[in-house]
């Protein structure tokens, strides 16, 4: 009996796909809950596996445009996985055998068989020692030199201009080669499929690129800077990492405190929490921050829920599941919906400074970036200091500068003196 593999439902927005990759072969014995394809959407990349049992037989090739619901293949489920008990064992497999007319005569083996370099045969020349060596080193035949030497002789003399004759026509050829390379002229036709290559858009992508160009249409998008010292974090982290790492089997990273000292400033600045619909005002009382996931196939913000109520440890788990299953196409429809803010870093790649573009309709974005030594003025004395630029974008529209201000500052504040973070204040 033949099983139809159907595209599955993903949500209600989402009606058709791309079938990107089989990860079976056609006919392919798979079993049940194996993954078989990835399904690309304008919002997630995600695993189908197989329900049943059996040999697949593909309907549609990879890179179609398929409707959710769409039969991509089927599964004889009737099929038996395929065993190897027909195959001869080691123990029965003998070697050939090589008969020979001769009884006493062996087959010579591999390291017995040495070839030698064939002498230029000279067997009605007449060839000095000298000559002989010459004619073997250079490899010039004999039979085409005129000796020079009494009788006949061929002298070492003859060899060399021998030798010297065969090249010249070789060495003209090279130096046609070289001159032809040097000034020819290069083909349009011949490089334009190596200098660029053309592919289709893949839905994420077309759908990353029409959010972040409805983002600055739609918003009255702003920037504001500000810098802060990583050192109590840093010092924090060092001396309590292996406890950490022992009790809960994963790092402390600086995206817990970030985290939490955004959910600090949107208490203490209620207007950021806030998003535009039509001519109102949503006013938002939960606190689920979106984290930036650079994948392969594109920027993924999967929405940690709750983050006030969460330790750092949980958000820290949190952030690492939701990087996994991103970069595995594994996350769902339901982890990238519903966040308030995001929080994106640029700083594992290396960013100095950015303008990050807001996911909308959320109100505003915080860009972090690496952390460089620089000299600060502490206490009035200039001291060098890991420091960190932090760029806030917003929709103006919503937010004034004296909000977007006192929000960095706040969260400038939490991470200088992440004691209050711990303990709540």
């Amino acid at each position: 009996m033949a099983t139809e593999v159907k595209v599955p439902s993903m949500g209600e927005s989402i009606t058709s796909g791309i079938l990107s990759a089989w990860l079976v072969k056609d006919g392919d014995f798979v079993e049940k809950d194996q993954p078989i394809y990835e399904l690309e959407t304008d919002k997630i990349t995600s695993e189908a596996t197989a329900e049943v049992s059996g040999i697949i037989q593909f309907k549609v090739e990879q890179d179609a445009e398929v409707d959710i619901g769409a039969t991509v293949a089927t599964i004889d489920d009737s099929a038996k996985a395929p065993t190897n008990k027909d195959a001869p064992k080691v123990s029965e497999v003998k070697e050939p055998v090589i008969e020979s007319s001769a009884k006493t005569s062996k087959v010579p083996t591999k390291e017995a068989v040495v070839e030698k370099p064939q002498e230029p045969e000279h067997s009605e020349k007449v060839l000095s020692p000298a000559s002989r060596k010459h004619s073997i080193e250079t490899q010039v035949d004999i039979n085409q030199v005129q000796g020079t030497g009494k009788d006949g002789r061929i002298t070492k003399g003859d060899i060399l201009s021998a030798k010297a004759t065969n090249d010249s026509p070789e060495k003209e050829t090279k130096a046609a080669q070289l001159d032809s390379l040097v000034n020819s002229t290069p083909s349009t036709s011949s490089d334009s499929s190596i200098r660029e290559t053309r592919k289709k858009m893949s839905p994420l992508r077309k759908k990353i690129a029409q959010r972040l160009v409805n983002a600055t249409q739609e918003a009255a998008l702003l920037t504001t800077f500000n810098e802060v010292d990583m050192s109590r974090v840093m010092q924090l982290r060092k001396t309590h990492q292996e406890s950490f790492v022992k009790r809960y089997g994963i790092k402390l990273g600086f995206m817990s405190f970030f985290t939490k000292a955004v959910v600090n400033a949107l208490q203490s600045v209620p207007a950021v929490n806030a998003r535009i619909e039509g001519d109102s005002i949503v006013q938002q009382h939960y606190y689920d921050i979106g984290i930036a996931v650079g994948t392969e196939k594109g920027l993924l913000v999967p929405v940690v829920r709750d983050c006030e109520q969460k330790s750092f440890q949980e958000i820290e788990q949190s952030i690492l599941d939701f990087a996994k299953d991103a970069r595995e196409s594994k996350i769902q429809l339901k982890d990238l919906e519903g966040g308030v803010f995001t929080i994106s870093n640029g700083g594992i790649y290396g960013s100095m400074l950015s303008t990050p573009i807001i996911n909308f309709p959320q109100p505003a974005i915080l860009g972090l970036h690496n952390i460089q030594e620089r000299a600060v003025v502490v206490n009035g004395e200039i001291v060098a200091r890991p420091m960190m630029y932090l760029a806030l974008s917003y929709d103006h529209r919503l937010i004034d500068g004296k909000e977007a201000v006192t929000f960095l500052n706040h969260i400038k504040h939490a991470i200088e003196n992440p004691d209050r973070l711990l303990i709540g204040l």
